[in-house]
């Protein structure tokens, strides 16, 4: 070996150690890098499932403010069914109140009624005999509605109270209608026509006879055809409004009572 080549091998020995290091530096630099990208994903992954995590506590965060205001609503409304049933115990109560008041009223109002039905009944009978049938049939389904149970006594004393504006009303109206009547004689059939409840006259049918109630002797009287046959006639077209209203001129007492 020459002198040179003993100069190069130490050269070139040197020369690969030096070159050695550069290459280890380039693998640790390729791992280096490549544990970076690792890190960097897994920051990826980590930032993804954080952002996922913060949108879900979003979410549930106004789940529970919307389910908090239910609660709320609820506790609203829960305060105002507390004072609904306030104020219904109170109604129930002056209910109750009223059911206890209405059960002495009826106990009460019933009697009543049955008295005023005597009154009326005691009227009729004592009052000029116009309609008679009617007026004490009426009285008599009254008696028996007091005894029924199926009928309220709200009911009751509406039906006593309008058989009472039934015979006020008479006293204002003027009426004419067909009855059988005993003048004197045996029954005959008669027009008869109502003048208010203070003048009753009959006409029979057939033979035409006059006649009026005489509340003094309580009974029938005859009326002499003059005048009074024009008159009678007059007040019964008028009561049946055959002709139009006018003053019809009938003595209520007539002073002398001629046979016709």
């Amino acid at each position: 070996m020459t002198r040179k080549t003993r100069l190069a091998l130490p050269f070139l020995i040197a020369l690969g150690t030096s070159a050695a290091p550069p290459l280890l530096a380039q693998g640790d630099l390729e791992q280096i890098e490549s544990e970076g990208l690792a890190r960097s994903e897994e920051r990826r992954e980590r930032q993804a499932t954080v952002d996922a995590l913060n949108t879900e506590n979003r979410r549930l965060l106004e789940d529970y403010r919307g389910e908090l205001r239910i609660v709320r609503g609820l506790e609203d409304y829960v305060a105002m069914l507390g004072q609904q049933l306030t104020a219904q115990d109170e109604e129930i109560t002056a209910l109750e109140q009223s059911i206890g008041d209405v059960a002495v009223i009826e106990r009460q109002i019933l009697p009543l009624l049955a008295r005023m039905l005597d009154s009326l009944e005691s009227f009729i009978r004592l009052d000029v005999p116009f309609l008679l049938p009617e007026r004490e049939a009426r009285v008599a389904r009254l008696r028996a509605m007091l005894a029924r149970s199926d009928v309220t006594t709200a009911e009751k004393a509406r039906r006593v109270f309008e058989a009472y504006q039934v015979e006020s009303d008479f006293g204002r109206t003027i009426e004419a209608y067909k009855a059988k009547i005993d003048p004197g004689g045996g029954s005959v059939d008669a027009d008869m026509l109502r003048v208010g409840r203070v003048g009753l006259y009959y006409r029979t049918i057939g033979d035409g006879r006059l006649g009026y109630w005489n509340a003094e002797q309580g009974q029938w009287s005859p009326l002499p055809s003059s005048p009074y046959r024009r008159l009678v006639e007059q007040g019964l077209r008028v009561a049946r409004q055959e002709i139009a209203p006018e003053l019809v001129s009938i003595p209520l007492v007539p002073s002398e009572v001629e046979r016709p």
